[in-house]
């Protein structure tokens, strides 16, 4: 049986950690005059995927 393909957008955007799955937050690229101080600094640190998404994060992806 062949192997299956990840999706590479996906592979790129998660990792797999001991307390759950890492992604950082979107908005934080480009553009950022526009943004608040306050809002710039809660998007600074990475977060763990909420419960509700990781089955569909591992469908993307798995071998995870």
């Amino acid at each position: 049986m062949p192997k299956m393909k990840s999706n590479k957008g996906a592979a790129k955007r998660f990792k797999k950690t001991a307390g759950g799955i890492k992604y950082k937050h979107a908005t934080k690229r480009h553009i950022l005059t526009k943004r608040t101080s306050k809002n710039k600094r809660q998007l600074r640190p990475n977060s763990v995927l909420p419960q509700c998404e990781v089955a569909s994060v591992e469908r993307m992806l798995p071998y995870l």
